[in-house]
């Protein structure tokens, strides 16, 4: 949503779940779209926010060997995932599957507070925002607060990076 408000002109998003209600704590969705598909409740939502934002919505489970293939014309590869295996998986696939894609990701989304504790590091391709002493998603709770904060950082780096803005 943050990259479609700041007038990206295309995303690829890829998911194959539909909303439920433990996700309206902190993803882009509302009540009366519990049950329904997640890629074409983010359209409306998009749609509903912004003109003039291609959307290319790709329905698949990111699986070992494949997680990399909607993303291969694409400018910045943005990772939004929940469970840290395979956040790890997705990041390590796409490093070596696309090697000359900017990746941008985010670990540590977990908890509340502590955002002062939020560091940006760039590892080549490989932009990582984190929290280095959260607790994994697994033992701790997903909030709006955090986890959009993230999101709006990564929201940023991907401009910076396609408006090749501080190198």
């Amino acid at each position: 949503m943050a990259l479609a408000r700041a007038g990206v002109g295309r995303l690829v998003v890829v998911d194959f779940d539909n909303v439920e209600e433990s996700n309206l704590n902190r993803q882009y969705y509302f009540l009366d779209q519990v049950g329904r598909p997640k890629l074409e409740c983010l359209r409306e939502n998009i749609e509903r926010a912004v003109r003039g934002c291609q959307i290319d919505m790709v329905d698949m489970k990111l699986e070992r060997g494949s997680m990399f293939r909607p993303f291969g014309d694409v400018d910045v590869v943005v990772e939004a995932l929940d469970r840290a295996s395979t956040k790890a998986a997705f990041i390590e696939e796409v490093m070596l599957r696309l090697p000359e894609k900017p990746i941008v990701a985010a670990s540590g989304v977990a908890g509340i507070g502590a955002s002062e504790r939020i560091v940006y590091s760039r590892y080549g391709k490989l932009h990582l925002i984190e929290d280095p002493e959260a607790r994994s998603s697994d033992d701790d709770v997903l909030l709006a607060p955090k986890v959009c904060l993230f999101a709006h950082y990564q929201a940023n780096v991907v401009l910076e990076i396609l408006l090749e803005v501080n190198g």
